[in-house]
């Protein structure tokens, strides 16, 4: 059945982590994460929670609601200067305000405004879209397809890398090896809860000086501590 010992480990990480899922609901429940009111508040989210926290998204989030902002063509009609004041919190002001900005037009200009005609479109032709966008990446444009489009497909971020590692299911940063090997071992309704389970051990327990004697999952992790 198997090849080579890269064939052992990965059948190995199948098994983990259909396992980790179980325990981590069972210990969490679900988690009704993306938090968000419309689909264009997940992608302005996405693009805002790159290189900082959420609770600093969440900052930038309700001042762009209080300028009445969450909007495709609001935004669009807005200057570039006062979307900056306000996702000042997230950090990267200067660059994540262009990511916004330049992410409008593009839908204003090739869907006439309606997000909603963009992320109807095929799964990779959409991630292939996205990813042409200026300061789109891959857990960005993931991001954008499994919570605003709904979309099957599983998030790889810093989290999920750090996880991996150190519970042994692998020792790959390949972001595609690593979404194949979690959209193998799970089911696509199983996507948004695990991607969102894994950010919360990651919080509680899993942090860059682990927790491992209280966590919830210690008795599957083969606690490899990087």
């Amino acid at each position: 059945m198997f090849n080579n010992d890269n064939d052992i480990l990965y059948y190995k990480g199948m098994s983990m982590i259909k396992r980790l899922y179980k325990q981590l609901y069972n210990a969490f429940g679900p988690q009704h994460w993306w938090p968000a009111e419309t689909s264009f508040e997940v992608v302005v989210g996405a693009i805002l929670t790159q290189n900082t926290s959420w609770k600093n998204v969440e900052k930038a989030i309700e001042c762009l609601k209080e300028r009445k902002l969450l909007d495709v063509d609001a935004m669009y009609k807005t200057k570039l200067k006062i979307i900056k004041e306000c996702v000042k919190p997230a950090g990267f002001y200067n660059q994540k305000a262009e990511r916004l900005k330049l992410f409008v037009e593009h839908v204003v200009k090739n869907y006439d405004g309606n997000l909603n005609e963009m992320l109807e479109k095929d799964v990779e032709e959409l991630r292939k879209e996205l990813l042409s966008l200026k300061g789109i990446g891959k857990e960005t444009a993931d991001s954008i397809l499994l919570y605003a489009a709904n979309k099957p497909v599983f998030v790889i971020d810093a989290y999920t890398k750090r996880i991996c590692k150190r519970m042994g299911i692998s020792q790959s940063d390949d972001y595609e090896e690593l979404r194949a090997l979690f959209e193998k071992n799970l089911n696509p309704e199983q996507y948004n809860e695990m991607h969102a389970l894994l950010v919360e051990l990651a919080k509680r327990y899993c942090k860059k000086k682990p927790l491992c004697d209280i966590c919830v999952v210690s008795k599957l992790c083969k606690k490899q501590v990087i």
